[in-house]
């Protein structure tokens, strides 16, 4: 275990060993346990742990084809999981399209605010005006009662059952050698995002910033290679991996760049 907890940093200890908690109890009990939704760095902990033992296996699903967000099965690994198992259900918002543009914070904040933990929604995808998210099953007929609008706008929610119907969202990012002088949070925005450190700083400080799915206000936070940072309106930014030194001593780093769309 604590050669396990030194890899990941220090806030994520509560997440790891809830993880323990539940390779636990699938060993004891034989039976598979179904997490919430995870971020991918959530699920990276969950494989790096739970991953090294072969009498369990890891299964996911998001509802969404290559959704970022996903359920997982852990389950003795002799057992195959079926779609009904992840227990997640997909909607599609029905509203005024032609009067007004709903985007992704409109959808997440109306979300959110009947009451209910991200962890139990997935992915919210939109496409011009079709508006598509995934829910745990098990909130899901408190959450088409309870979300009627979404902001001033009144909304109605329908469950799709035909997955075709699903719309495909398709991440490209461009990569770029970048030369930093330290892995510094502020540092590294502020050049990829070819902007001043002074504003690169303001961003952090204003909690607009996320270093794997948690905002982060510490401008001298220390990023790693595999990090994913997301800066509101400036769209996210993957450390893909650090190419040594230059001669004078600066880090060239391998950065992908996903535009806001």
């Amino acid at each position: 275990m604590e050669h396990l907890i030194q890899h990941f940093r220090k806030d994520e200890q509560v997440f790891i060993e809830r993880v323990v908690g539940w390779q636990r109890e699938v060993e004891d009990r034989f039976a598979p346990k179904l997490t919430d939704f995870l971020d991918p760095r959530e699920r990276f902990i969950v494989s790096s742990i739970i991953g090294q033992n072969q009498d369990l296996s890891i299964s996911t699903d998001g509802g969404f084809k290559e959704a970022e967000r996903q359920r997982l099965y852990i389950s003795p690994s002799y057992f195959i999981p079926l779609r009904d198992d992840f227990q997640i259900a997909i909607f599609s918002i029905h509203y005024p399209a032609k009067f007004v543009q709903l985007k992704h914070p409109d959808v997440l904040g109306a979300l959110l605010s009947i009451g209910i933990g991200r962890n139990k929604f997935g992915d919210i995808h939109i496409e011009e005006d079709i508006i598509q998210f995934a829910v745990a099953q098990e909130v899901k007929d408190y959450v088409k009662t309870n979300l009627t609008s979404i902001g001033k706008t009144k909304v109605q929610l329908k469950q799709i059952d035909d997955l075709t119907q699903l719309i495909e969202m398709k991440d490209e990012w461009v990569e770029k050698i970048y030369t930093v002088s330290s892995m510094r949070l502020d540092v590294i925005l502020a050049t990829v995002l070819n902007i001043s450190r002074q504003k690169s700083q303001m961003l952090i400080q204003a909690g607009k910033v996320k270093v794997n799915w948690t905002v982060r206000e510490g401008t001298s936070f220390e990023v790693q290679e595999g990090d994913i940072i997301s800066a509101r309106g400036f769209g996210r930014l993957k450390i893909a991996m650090t190419e040594g030194r230059t001669k004078k001593d600066k880090i060239r780093l391998q950065v992908g760049r996903l535009e806001q769309k």
